[in-house]
């Protein structure tokens, strides 16, 4: 027999147990950790972020300033060629600037990506430069690796590159306004042919704010023109024009890449060059990326960014690339699975490494980077 009360009893009250100690200080510290994410992401930072950048076939074609697509590199007066495979340069994407610093949950994600490196602000942006002037400084880099590059292809090819030194700007308040104007051809000075801007300055230094003889060449006609250096501070002169080395180029070369700045193509721009006017393809069809400045005696020279320029290689599908050997320090350990790296120092090394690349000479022979 069952018995049943008249009025329902009432659910005993449950009685609710505090958080532990652990689960309040976790739960802060997720708080905190998250304000402190939350600050990272907008608090400003002393580095840059270097990254791979745009790769471009110096024998291909790349957008012009129009829009268009045109060739990267193209040379009238003399018969040229379409050779197959890729000749690539390699670029670096910087983010951050003096304007725009990087925060740092973005410096944090680089230090965890072996593609892209963290560096400081003043290695990049000197104190006091701004993007903009880095901007124009990386751009008359670019010019003279250009002219350089020219001048190494042609002479390798044989022909007698001569140089020249001409006037590219004259100041408002320059000494020289009036003399000296944009075009001028700095045939000598005081009697003494000079053939670079160095020379020039150290003539102007060693005149000591006397009367300088020039003889340019000024539209086809020679002209003889005399300058007094003025003084600015102790002991220094100056004319007030700034003057570019350049080569007398047996053919117009015309550079269709924008937008790039720095001295580092001038290598692959010389083999570019060598590719367009001879018939034999110097790749074989292959992708071969590379990098390294260059003078006009053919040497190639240490580039920065070299980790990230592999790592660009690499994913635009080269096989193999071309390294400065000054730059092996910074290869060895680092170089991208698939990718093959050869050590060059100057120009004819360049050529060699691409000959048995392209006719599948002994690879094992080239140099390449190694440990110590």
């Amino acid at each position: 027999m069952t018995l049943f009360d008249d009025a329902p009893h009432a659910p005993e009250p449950r009685t609710r147990r505090a958080p532990s100690r652990g689960v309040v200080v976790g739960a802060w510290s997720l708080v905190v950790a998250l304000l402190c994410l939350l600050g990272l992401s907008f608090l400003p930072t002393a580095y840059v972020i270097e990254q791979p950048g745009p790769v471009y076939n110096t024998i291909g074609d790349v957008t012009g300033a129009d829009g268009s697509e045109v060739p990267l590199l193209k040379i009238d007066g003399t018969q040229t060629y379409d050779p197959s495979g890729a000749l690539n340069l390699l670029t670096v994407q910087v983010v951050g600037s003096p304007e725009r610093p990087t925060s740092w949950l973005q410096i944090v994600s680089a230090w965890f990506d072996r593609t892209r490196a963290v560096v400081p602000m003043e290695a990049v942006f000197p104190s006091g430069q701004t993007s903009d002037q880095r901007s124009q400084q990386n751009a008359e880099m670019m010019t003279d690796s250009q002219v350089d590059a020219e001048a190494a292809a042609f002479r390798h090819l044989g022909y007698d590159v001569k140089p020249t030194l001409a006037v590219t700007s004259v100041s408002d308040d320059a000494a020289a306004k009036g003399l000296l104007a944009p075009g001028d051809e700095i045939l000598s000075v005081d009697g003494q042919r000079l053939t670079s801007a160095d020379a020039l300055r150290a003539a102007v230094a060693a005149s000591a704010g006397a009367a300088m003889t020039f003889e340019i060449d000024r539209d086809g006609a020679q002209q003889t023109v005399s300058v007094t250096p003025a003084a600015v501070g102790d002991g220094k002169w100056l004319l007030g024009v700034t003057a570019q080395q350049s080569y007398e180029i047996p053919y117009e070369v015309t550079f269709g890449l924008t937008n790039v700045g720095g001295p580092s193509a001038g290598m692959m721009f010389a083999l570019g060059i060598i590719d367009t006017v001879t018939p034999d393809d110097l790749t074989g069809g292959h992708d071969v990326a590379g990098t390294g400045t260059i003078t006009a005696e053919g040497t190639v020279g240490a580039i920065g960014g070299i980790r990230q320029k592999m790592w660009g290689a690499a994913d635009a599908g080269a096989q193999y690339f071309l390294a400065p050997r000054s730059n092996c320090d910074e290869v060895v350990g680092h170089v991208p699975p698939g990718l093959r790296v050869f050590a060059v120092s100057t120009l004819d090394d360049a050529l060699t490494a691409l000959q048995a690349i392209a006719h599948d000479g002994d690879l094992d022979a080239l140099p390449t980077c190694s440990a110590g």
